[in-house]
């Protein structure tokens, strides 16, 4: 299993992205179930809208619901969730984010990221890997 961060997606539907080709073969592989947080859901919506357009969210959301992503409310993770953000205000380290390592520490601790400021720190603590 594979937590998806909002940096992991745009960098596999980007072609501009100097992230592109290495997100795309990570996708590509045989990588297991790919997860998304209901708490990232928003942000990666907002960015898939603004900078791709209705066509681009169109299709990501209706890879949701035909389940190439499983999606993760992680109803039990805010406790977490206030933790991980306490600890780490001062990146800030951000709902979202927070999000995203929770789950990931449920589900294999992996996560699709390139967002290396913010869990990169958290990574060398020990409680998430960051892939690809």
């Amino acid at each position: 299993m594979v937590t998806v961060d909002t940096s992991g997606l745009i960098a596999a539907i980007d072609r501009n992205d100097t992230n592109h080709q290495q997100a795309t073969e990570f996708f590509r592989g045989e990588i297991g179930p790919l997860i998304i947080p209901t708490g990232l859901l928003s942000e990666a919506c907002y960015f898939l809208e603004h900078r791709y357009g209705s066509k681009t969210l169109d299709t990501f959301l209706s890879n949701i619901e035909l389940g190439g992503f499983m999606l993760d409310c992680g109803e039990s993770d805010l406790s977490r969730v206030i933790a991980l953000v306490r600890r780490y205000h001062d990146l800030p380290l951000g709902y979202a984010d927070a999000t995203v390592i929770a789950c990931a520490e449920r589900n294999g601790g992996r996560v699709a990221t390139f967002d290396l400021r913010h869990f990169g720190v958290v990574a060398r603590e020990g409680t998430i890997q960051i892939v690809p």
